[in-house]
């Protein structure tokens, strides 16, 4: 999970030296001799940005798009490699000193080879990009969810980092199961929440009088978790909401620029979430049927769900000779369960993110839940994407990111799942495996699905091609990523009637 606010973001020294360099290779016939006569493949190419060699990855682009016949997708893919080591480089800002000096605001004391030890170890994140090692803005503080040994070491002064109100037992979760005992039900505690969701363009980001295109996530209707949508207003006037079976559902909207003034876009809405809560027996639990509509959610799906060798061996070390569905879903559940939260990297510059979740040493909860959906659907147990915004009553004052999922265990059919929450410390098994099965009151959803299109289309590479939660901007010139604006997300779950 994201912070909900969002940062600027400056250009480092090593980013502006290789843009200039990548500008070099769009005209210089040295980079082009050096890249050889005919490109690469695609596939190597990203290979080679994941690498670090953007120098050569750039060369192989430019010569790549020289070649006779390339259709629009094609020279899209190509440009997007470009675009996506850009992303790189504003993710990794930290140089050497930079990085420790971070580690060395929680550990004053802090031992050069210390650093040098949980770096070569792979605890601060970091790529070496043409020959020049560069650290991820976030490894510092990740640092102390993977290792034990840094929390050790941490002064005694710094707070450890707190948990969602939701992510530790508490009264909401007994609320919900009592809730499921005495009624039967599997939809239970609904809350009605009022919520503007706004985007704050940088003044001059564009030219005066362009029209800036702006999409800002908005909830689908899913019976017996989220209803009662209405649509209260917008800023401008006009907002046009995506149809109802539009997977990543957005409002979308257009303004003109005004010199030296933000550009400012706000949507309004009402809507009725409820927990859910199927008490699921694994001793009734089925084999998945031979239904044609699950078989998009047993499939491989390029780039981030693929069942690569890595994969298949994890697998089989988890699940062993297990074949009970539900308990081979309890066993990967829990495998993905323990790999730490780390905070992420933005997910279009990873080129497999189930693959990274597997090897990175940490992962937030996209990518557990994609390494989680890649996993079931390996084992023949169908899965699938759920994300949006959770928050919670007004006086924590807390909204944050998230995604989730669903798995399909029969006779029961499409249940909740939230490994990033995952297994709550209790004793009691239905609170124990609430998030299995369940979820909280204290979500809304804007995403059944991962990287669908958006309504209208946008014309432009999206700023983030997996999810859907800050939103979306662009104008004529192309896409405005999220250096060149921030959104907010202001809540107020409403009274309940007879309270």
């Amino acid at each position: 999970m994201e912070s909900a606010a969002s940062q600027a973001i400056t250009l480092s020294r090593t980013a502006r030296r290789w843009l200039g360099c990548a500008l070099l290779c769009l005209v210089s016939p040295f980079a082009l001799a050096a890249a050889g006569s005919s490109p690469e493949p695609l596939e190597k190419v990203i290979q080679r940005v994941d690498a670090g060699d953007f120098a050569g990855a750039d060369a192989q682009v430019a010569l790549a798009l020289q070649q006779p016949g390339l259709d629009d997708a094609q020279r899209e893919a190509l440009l997007f490699q470009r675009e996506r080591m850009r992303r790189i480089l504003l993710d990794f800002t930290l140089d050497r000193a930079q990085a420790m000096a971070a580690v060395k605001r929680q550990i004053p004391d802090l031992r050069e080879e210390e650093f040098r030890r949980w770096d070569e170890a792979g605890l601060i994140e970091h790529l070496d990009i043409d020959g020049e090692r560069r650290w991820f803005k976030r490894a510092p503080s990740n640092l102390f969810r993977v290792s034990s040994e840094a929390v050790a070491r941490r002064s005694p002064d710094i707070k450890p980092p707190e948990e969602g109100p939701y992510e530790t037992l508490g009264p909401h979760h007994v609320e919900v199961i009592d809730a499921a005992t005495v009624t039967g039900s599997s939809s239970l505690v609904p809350r009605r929440l009022q919520v503007t969701q706004s985007i704050k363009v940088k003044a001059d980001a564009v030219p005066a009088g362009q029209v800036i295109r702006a999409w800002i996530p908005y909830p689908r209707a899913i019976p017996g978790q989220q209803e009662h949508i209405r649509l209260l207003g917008s800023v401008p006037e006009g907002a046009q909401v995506a149809p109802e079976d539009t997977l990543q559902r957005t409002a979308y909207l257009e303004r003109r620029a005004v010199a030296g003034t933000p550009t400012e876009f706000s949507v309004s809405y009402e809507v009725t979430v409820s927990a859910r809560h199927i008490a699921i027996d694994p001793d009734k639990v089925q084999p998945t049927p031979a239904d044609p509509a699950l078989a998009p959610y047993l499939a491989e799906r390029a780039p981030h769900v693929l069942f690569t060798p890595a994969i298949r061996a994890f697998s089989r070390k988890v699940v062993g000779d297990e074949t009970n569905p539900y308990q081979i879903t309890r066993k990967l559940f829990a495998a993905v369960d323990r790999i730490p939260w780390g905070g992420a990297r933005e997910y279009s510059t990873i080129s497999n993110i189930s693959d990274y979740a597997l090897h990175a040493g940490h992962a937030d909860c996209g990518q557990q839940t994609l390494l989680l959906i890649t996993l079931l659907r390996l084992n023949g147990i169908p899965a699938r994407w759920q994300s949006g915004m959770v928050y919670s009553d007004n006086a924590v004052g807390y909204s944050n990111l998230h995604d989730w999922g669903a798995v399909y265990l029969a006779p029961y059919g499409w249940v909740p799942m939230d490994v990033t929450t995952g297994a709550l410390a209790s004793d009691v098994p239905a609170l124990r495996d609430f998030y299995l099965g369940g979820l909280d009151a204290y979500r809304i959803t804007f995403n059944d699905d991962y990287a669908q299109p958006l309504v209208p289309a946008k014309r432009h590479v999206r700023s983030e091609t997996v999810d859907s939660q800050r939103g979306e901007v662009e104008w004529e010139g192309g896409n405005l990523y999220f250096d060149q604006w921030g959104y907010d997300f202001q809540w107020q779950v409403l009274p309940r009637k007879g309270k």
